[in-house]
């Protein structure tokens, strides 16, 4: 994961925090394509936040196509070069 504490004092909400730091370790390919995140209970360790937060920092990246979740499972990052060109729909 990123360096750095999380800036609790921050306007920037802290599940934002995270998520930028799961972002960041997608795009500089730190967690490949298919490849499962931090669990929620591994972030409420790392960060020191509460469930919740960590829970709507996977909220965040699922609902923004960073990752899928697998039930029982984990979640896993997205592979986001699979959209390709739109249909021109001629």
């Amino acid at each position: 994961m990123a360096e750095g504490a999380i800036d609790h004092g921050s306007p920037v909400p802290v599940y934002r925090q995270i998520a930028a730091r799961i972002i960041a370790d997608i795009e500089r390919g730190t967690l490949a394509v298919n490849r499962k995140i931090p669990s929620e209970s591994d972030m409420v360790q790392e960060y020191g936040v509460a469930r919740e937060t960590a829970r709507n920092a996977v909220r965040f990246l699922r609902d923004e196509g960073y990752v899928f979740t697998v039930p029982h499972r984990g979640t896993y990052v997205t592979d986001r070069t699979t959209e390709g060109p739109s249909a021109s729909g001629d």
